[in-house]
């Protein structure tokens, strides 16, 4: 847990749900495969990322949770999207639940060798999309892969739901 994270918890307790800003990132290898990473949080298949720091540009944020997690450090290509809703909720192990709201960057290598953090990180793991369909995923996931896979880049947003109230 990142150590604003940890300060905000004190201050509001495990029970409230926190909204915190967090970063993704889609990389492919050169056969046009995804690189997952397997959470140590439930065993879930993710991308790799993770919260962006105050004051952090998301970009940074992107480039760093990518080094730390995996071992490969990265260029950003391109964005993805931004996402966010009931889907990007986590519950876990402690009680504690964030909401995330995630901007999910493409990316290259740089430089580096793939290797799980193992701490966050349990398993890396390059998937076409019918292989990550195959892996249990964090229920954010399919979201954010269907804008990777076949992704809009114009359109690169869920498409609001909320619409002002109507006056009289």
């Amino acid at each position: 847990m990142a150590e604003y994270v940890q300060r905000l918890r004190a201050l509001v307790g495990g029970e409230e749900l926190l909204q915190v800003p967090s970063v993704s990132i889609a990389l492919r290898d050169p056969q046009g495969r995804v690189l997952m990473a397997r959470h140590a949080e439930g065993g879930v298949w993710v991308l790799p990322g993770g919260a962006i720091e105050p004051t952090e540009v998301p970009a940074d944020a992107a480039i760093r949770e990518m080094l730390e997690e995996t071992g490969l450090m990265t260029r950003l290509t391109g964005l993805v999207g931004v996402f966010g809703g009931p889907e990007f909720v986590v519950h876990y192990r402690n009680g504690h639940r964030t909401s995330y709201v995630m901007a999910v960057f493409e990316a290259e290598i740089v430089d580096g060798s793939q290797r799980p953090d193992g701490t966050e990180v349990l398993e890396l793991r390059f998937v076409t999309e019918s292989e990550a369909a195959a892996l249990r995923k964090a229920p954010w996931v399919e979201e954010v892969l269907e804008a990777v896979f076949h992704g809009d880049r114009v359109r690169c947003f869920r498409a609001p739901e909320w619409n002002p109230p109507r006056r009289a």
